[in-house]
């Protein structure tokens, strides 16, 4: 696996720790959760991820940012 989606995987489970603790409250953040997983699943590891896995990304951790 390439480090680069090693990253990504990591800080998708953090995220997926929040979801965890604050439950679906906020169903946005559920689904930019769901849409980064998908994404995730499709990507080629053996390449660096493309930029809309990393916005997806991005995107959900704004969220939880709003979350607290």
């Amino acid at each position: 696996m390439n480090d680069d989606f090693r990253d990504l995987k990591e800080r998708l489970r953090r995220l997926d720790a929040v979801l965890a603790g604050h439950g679906t409250t906020d169903p946005g953040f559920a689904q930019a959760i769901s849409r980064a997983r998908r994404a995730t699943k499709r990507g080629d590891r053996s390449r660096p991820p493309p930029a809309e896995l990393r916005a997806l990304l991005e995107q959900a951790e704004l969220l939880a940012r709003r979350l607290g």
